[in-house]
């Protein structure tokens, strides 16, 4: 959807989700209050740097900060690329290796909306007998893991992984303002009760994936690790989720040792 607001409108949009004053964003950025000011009621234009400057202590995605640079009548500073351009091989490869690396236990790699970009073989454990219509591209991690044609039914726990999956989205939605989040964050609370507590027990460290998986129950933690000091939109949102066992039975099943 196109969007013509000055960079001032939106600069102004983006302090306000950061919940910040003019007073605040100016002591932050260490600019006058008044020349925030200017910049959002558009009686200045800010330089490109200045723009850099202010997006950077309101922590704008890049994506979002190429948006503010058009706006303001610059052009945009970061490159957005997909995974298989030439000029990313390298960080391909990085990923590819991690995900590879963790076999034999699952690890995927996701975009900042939950689309699937890479997976190693032991995902197989989620998609199996999920919708055929849910593996049609691009395949949204969020809707396959709770959509009742998913691997929602599979999933021991599912009010205790609703339960912590719709708020984490909506904070999504809330810090980056995107729409098609939004709207993913609406039709994922149609598919059911958002009620359950995040953890079993206070001896969990991590909120805990109980799956069933051709007849056996498996129990998962995950970890998220994204890329640090990205200057390009695309590394910026992907983001790794590695699962690992949360109890030996499960390490000994997915290893080979049980048969």
């Amino acid at each position: 959807m196109r969007d013509d607001r000055p960079v001032g409108e939106l600069l102004r949009e983006w302090r306000h989700r950061r919940e910040l004053s003019q007073l605040d964003l100016a002591i932050q950025a260490d600019v006058s209050a008044r020349h925030v000011s200017f910049v959002e009621t558009g009686r200045t234009i800010p330089s490109r740097s200045m723009v850099i400057h202010l997006a950077e202590h309101l922590g704008v995605p890049l994506r979002e900060r190429n948006r503010l640079l058009v706006a303001a009548g610059h052009a945009p500073a970061y490159r957005q690329r997909p995974l298989d351009d030439p000029d990313l091989a390298a960080a391909r490869g990085a990923l590819e290796q991690v995900l590879r690396a963790h076999e034999p236990f699952p690890a995927l790699a996701v975009d900042d909306r939950w689309n699937l970009l890479l997976a190693n073989s032991a995902i197989e454990i989620f998609l199996d007998g999920v919708d055929p219509a849910l593996l049609e591209p691009p395949v949204n991690l969020m809707r396959l893991g709770l959509h009742p044609g998913g691997f929602a039914p599979r999933l021991r726990n599912l009010a205790q992984v609703r339960g912590f999956l719709l708020p984490r989205l909506a904070r999504q939605v809330a810090r980056s303002g995107d729409p098609e989040l939004s709207a993913l964050l609406e039709e994922v609370r149609e598919y059911g009760d958002d009620g359950g507590p995040v953890a079993d027990a206070p001896t969990d460290i991590a909120l805990p994936i109980r799956i069933e998986h051709r007849g056996r129950e498996l129990c998962f933690f995950n970890t998220i690790t994204t890329f640090g000091a990205a200057f390009d939109v695309t590394l910026e949102e992907i983001a790794l989720e590695a699962y690992f066992p949360a109890d030996a039975e499960t390490a000994r099943h997915l290893r080979g040792d049980v048969q």
